[in-house]
């Protein structure tokens, strides 16, 4: 009896980092000024596009309501608080591109189900606070290492 095994193949990949695709920079004095004065709006549409997640479900991971989503969408720019709860969300996806070897399709997946790991939370419901982001970091290096949770 002959059976044949599917050849996995990635639906989609970055090539490089997501930083680099968006033209922000990583880390440094830059990334804090835009931090600071806030992420123009326009930066949540690239980000959607790049994840493959819908900018409402972006908006609601950064604690962010449609009335709020709507005032900034005309002002222009993000608070300094949503600017760093984006910037976060950017780091974790760019953690778990790597946990996924460049599948955006696969790091989607994990980042919008829930994760036994993690309460049988969702990473993406995870980015509101410092200590949740940490908490999905951690257990991203965790998953790294082999180390079960």
């Amino acid at each position: 009896m002959l059976t044949s095994v599917k050849e996995y193949q990635p639906e989609e990949s970055i090539s490089g980092s997501i930083w680099t695709a968006l033209g922000l920079p990583s880390r440094g004095a830059t990334l804090f000024d835009l931090v600071r004065t806030g992420l123009p709006f326009e930066f949540l549409d690239q980000i959607a596009n790049l994840l493959q997640i819908k900018r409402e479900v972006i908006a609601k991971a950064i604690w962010v309501s449609p009335q709020t989503l709507a005032r900034r969408a005309k002002a222009g720019r993000f608070s300094t608080i949503e600017s760093d709860r984006l910037v976060s969300l950017i780091a974790v996806f760019q953690v778990a591109l790597a946990l996924f070897e460049s599948d955006v399709g696969a790091a989607k997946d994990w980042m919008t189900s829930p994760v036994r790991g993690l309460g049988s939370k969702r990473p993406l419901e995870m980015l509101g606070t410092r200590a949740e982001t940490e908490a999905v970091l951690d257990h991203i290096g965790r998953l790294e290492r082999g180390v079960l949770a």
